[in-house]
């Protein structure tokens, strides 16, 4: 959906500080928070009905009670002057940014109902940032724009090198209790748990960071085509029969069921080597473990990894239930320890397929004190998978991902099928009716 006109800014953003005196010093970043591919902001965006809207001035005097406790998200990026390559936060006070518009030609049922597919128009729902790169950017931009219906937008821009999906959660659900008038629970800033051996120790091969060894050469690209979306709600029905084949989670059903799907679509040489990359929360599987309100990046990647023949004849299930059971102590303590040795290190992305799950992380219940939002989301499409929890259905999981047209077509279809038997019609009924993310070209990911 394209959003009608452009947002009305009343002045322009103001700096949000920290309601009281806060910590000065500079915040160490673990090797899992100062990765290169994490140095972007995650965008996320809350649409609220009138009755659940709350007035700009109301947001803005909670983050400013919020960021007392959350005072790095107030502070800035900047290079580390004793660690080469790494970067470190100061904390300063200096603060958030927040913008307030008005957008008179959209209401939040407009929204809902051509929320199907993501436009480039919904950026202008997030204050703009002219920087010339990622470590000038505030580590928390806001926009709350108010609709013609007296509903509100809430866009956050957070910093992925400060805040994890969980620690991102927890700092939306203290906002939401600040503007309530309650109480804000203890955070851990220190990431301390987190710092390399010494001397390092790579004890795992790290098939994430690996770059595949496959030989077998692919086709030519094909033209371009136009990313199309897909989005597909399953149900806890749907679900449920996932898990018929195996013993396993929802998540592993669902993950690998997609990851099936996505290489069929894509139609690689059998013998080439496909990827699965997950995060995997290891708060509690450190030894000792992290605090619940731990506030940096506590998950590792995990890795599944088969050959494109393979996966279609076996499912995958196994291979992702191995993949999320080798992150344990040992595993984060090595990975750690490959990024300190490695600086600059990526995922291997090459025929690589990459979920990011939303669901269980309570994004979906932040309210801040009139009710809840009627949709979240991210604010564009993005280059990996989504798993969003259903507003409606607590046991429902929507799947976003897009692809190049014809293998859109072949990743619905398949989407709906479960080892060649249909699933569930309704579930392709379903696939218009959701928000949807961005993916590569094919022969950008298969390369």
């Amino acid at each position: 959906m394209e959003i009608p006109g452009e947002c009305e800014y009343r002045g322009e953003a103001v700096v949000v500080r920290p309601s009281q005196p806060t910590p000065r010093h500079s915040l160490y970043l673990s090797n899992l928070d100062d990765q290169r591919f994490l140095r972007f902001s995650i965008k996320y965006l809350y649409v609220f009905p009138p009755l659940a809207a709350v007035a700009p001035e109301t947001l803005r005097w909670a983050l400013a009670r919020a960021l007392v406790d959350y005072y790095p998200l107030a502070g800035r990026l900047r290079p580390s002057a004793e660690d080469d390559g790494k970067l470190v936060v100061d904390c300063n006070a200096e603060g958030a940014l927040f913008a307030e518009a008005f957008l008179p030609g959209l209401t939040a049922g407009d929204f809902l109902r051509g929320s199907a597919k993501p436009h480039k128009s919904w950026r202008k729902l997030l204050y703009r940032v002219h920087a010339t790169s990622f470590v000038d950017v505030p580590p928390l931009v806001v926009q709350v724009t108010q609709l013609g219906c007296g509903g509100m937008v809430l866009c956050t821009a957070i910093s992925h090198c400060l805040c994890d999906g969980i620690a991102t959660a927890n700092f939306l659900h203290a906002w939401a209790r600040a503007a309530a008038h309650l109480d804000l629970p203890l955070v851990h800033h220190d990431r301390c748990a987190l710092r390399p051996r010494c001397p390092p120790r790579v004890a795992f091969t790290h098939p994430e960071y690996s770059v595949s060894t496959s030989t077998t050469a692919l086709p030519p690209p094909p033209p371009p085509h136009p990313l199309l979306p897909v989005s597909l709600t399953f149900t806890a029905s749907h679900l449920r029969r996932l898990k018929t084949r195996a013993p396993c989670t929802s998540f592993e059903a669902l993950a690998a069921h997609v990851w099936r799907a996505w290489v069929i679509s894509l139609a690689p040489p059998p013998a080439l080597r496909v990827k699965l990359l997950f995060s995997v929360n290891v708060r509690r599987r450190l030894r000792p473990e992290l605090p619940a309100t731990y506030s940096g990046n506590a998950f590792v990647l995990a890795c599944a990894e088969a050959t494109a023949a393979d996966l279609v004849a076996t499912g995958g299930v196994r291979l992702v239930q191995e993949a999320k059971g080798r992150i344990d102590d040992d595993y984060v303590r090595s990975t750690v320890d490959l990024l300190e040795e490695r600086r600059g290190a990526k995922p291997d992305l090459a025929a690589t397929l990459v979920i990011s799950a939303w669901t269980r992380l309570g994004l979906e219940d932040v309210d801040f004190g009139k009710g809840r939002a009627v949709h979240m989301g991210p604010l564009t499409s993005e280059v990996y998978c989504v798993f969003l929890p259903v507003l409606a259905d607590p046991d429902a999981v929507t799947v976003l991902v897009s692809l190049p047209q014809p293998a859109a077509e072949a990743f619905e279809h398949h989407c709906c099928l479960l080892h060649d038997e249909p699933l569930d019609k309704q579930l392709q009924l379903q696939g218009s009716d959701h928000l949807a993310v961005g993916h590569r070209h094919a022969h950008d990911i298969l390369a």
